[in-house]
């Protein structure tokens, strides 16, 4: 298993009942092939630096998640199917990043 993370961006015209109604999905896709979501962080409403697919902004948001390679590339084909988000991107997050961020602070 290794440490992934998705950013998705929403037309920012989708309701929020859809962002969650994809966002259930993908989680699903990630649970159903063995791997375990972690935080979902919801950047919200955000101009694009320059226009994507005659769009000027978007609702972004990002998912952790640890899988096997498998998951990445289910996940990868259902966010491409999605109709409601505009792009999307998984990255392999670095070991030590996340072994960081999982040890307890020393007091």
């Amino acid at each position: 298993m290794r440490p992934y993370e998705v950013m998705a961006i929403f037309e920012a015209t989708t309701e929020p009942t859809i962002i969650q109604g994809v966002l259930d999905q993908a989680l699903e896709v990630i649970r159903s092939t063995g791997g375990n979501p972690g935080a979902i962080d919801r950047w919200g409403r955000r101009t694009f630096a320059y226009e994507v697919n005659h769009k000027r902004e978007g609702y972004y948001v990002v998912v952790e998640f640890t899988s096997g390679p498998q998951t990445v590339a289910d996940l990868d084909r259902m966010l491409g199917l999605a109709d409601e988000i505009v792009r999307h991107k998984i990255v392999r997050l670095p070991e030590t990043k996340i072994a960081t961020a999982a040890a307890p602070a020393a007091s």
